[in-house]
């Protein structure tokens, strides 16, 4: 891996209302951590001159959750009043669906991607597989984040049990993980952060590394 600095973009994903306070509430780790590590994300991107990207959800509004002119849908106070220099809005789980998205992050010369916000399982794992895929490093803080449960005809998992699944995924072979405080550490003297590989990982499981 190159040694020279990261050029970072923060993309805050879908902290909106519905999330928070509406029909579709963050499970794991809860609101009340997850997203005053968000707020300090992106007050230490806006003070270290990374431009933060905010993202919204919207689906048409008859739709039962993120409903076009709904209060769910709107971003959240605590994002939508902190500066940031772009907002971009999707209606697919990656943020790449949104036009003009990955044009924008080219024209600035980004080449790492810092991606929080929320669902860990849909959004923001859809979004770090693209950015992999496109080449650019991506890094996902998993205390700025969170999930939500399911059942379906698959089976059940709690919103902890995703949270924590995907965040391994990631850092397997998609995203450097690490927390909030040790991204804002690093901003301080800009250094890439590599993840782990499935090799390795897999060694790890089984004791023999």
């Amino acid at each position: 891996m190159s040694k020279q600095a990261p050029r970072r973009a923060l993309i805050v994903i879908d902290v909106q209302n519905e999330y928070i306070t509406g029909n579709f509430r963050i499970e794991y780790p809860p609101v009340a951590s997850s997203l005053p590590n968000i707020a300090k994300a992106i007050d230490a991107a806006n003070a270290n001159g990374v431009p933060v990207v905010l993202v919204k959800h919207v689906l048409p509004a008859d739709a039962p959750i993120f409903a076009e002119g709904s209060v769910g849908a709107e971003l959240h106070p605590d994002v939508a009043g902190r500066p940031h220099d772009r907002v971009v809005t999707k209606v697919l789980p990656s943020t790449f669906s949104s036009a003009g998205f990955d044009d924008w992050l080219k024209e600035h010369e980004v080449d790492t991607l810092t991606v929080i916000g929320y669902m860990t399982q849909n959004c923001n794992d859809a979004t770090i597989r693209e950015a992999m895929h496109k080449g650019y490093r991506v890094e996902f803080l998993p205390d700025a984040a969170g999930s939500l449960s399911y059942q379906n005809k698959a089976g059940r998992a709690t919103a902890e049990e995703m949270h924590r699944i995907i965040t391994v995924i990631m850092e397997s072979a998609y995203a450097a993980t690490m927390s909030t405080d040790e991204w804002v550490e690093n901003l301080n003297d800009p250094v890439p952060v590599a993840c782990d590989n499935i090799y390795y990982s897999n060694l790890r499981a089984h004791g023999k590394m």
